[in-house]
């Protein structure tokens, strides 16, 4: 038997589902949109925006797809073994929508007061960590990856003070 034969059909990608609800809710937060503007870009229902933040499995594969394209963002497929990686940036416009505190050293040591390597931040946290402990951030340590996030933060969010 398959893995899908193993699990009853309705608890199959409820947990993906969980997770896409969640990264539009994140993203559309970010950027300070109402449910009512994005429904309105998206072309579908505040109601249908709603059951998509929630997780809705039932939702058209076409609301995702707009509900993404209005927050800037693309539906991806990956294998599952991949998930837990880092997501491939896409260019100079990649924003990470949840920002694991173990993957950017300088930010980690921002967040001491978290304790927990596996603690996951939203890009308006990490912004906020950065802009009210700049001073504290070596700025000759910061690898590649956490100069590409400083360089999106400062890109989505206008932040002027870090000289990225």
């Amino acid at each position: 038997m398959g893995r899908l034969d193993e699990q009853p059909r309705s608890q199959v990608g409820e947990a993906e589902a969980l997770r896409l609800g969640q990264a539009l809710r994140a993203a559309r937060k970010a950027l300070g949109i109402t449910v009512t503007a994005a429904a309105k870009a998206a072309q579908i229902s505040r109601v249908t925006w709603h059951r998509l933040e929630k997780g809705e499995r039932t939702v058209a594969l076409g609301a995702l797809v707009a509900a993404a394209q209005v927050l800037d963002m693309s539906v991806v497929l990956v294998p599952k073994g991949a998930a837990g990686k880092p997501a491939p940036s896409t260019g100079d416009d990649y924003l990470p929508l949840q920002i694991l505190l173990a993957d950017y050293p300088q930010l980690r040591q921002l967040a001491w007061q978290v304790g927990d390597d596996r603690h996951v931040l939203t890009p308006r946290e990490a912004l906020g960590l950065y802009e009210r402990n700049w001073r504290h951030v070596q700025h000759t340590a910061l690898d590649p990856r956490e100069f590409a996030l400083l360089d999106a933060l400062r890109r989505v969010f206008g932040a002027e003070f870090l000289g990225v």
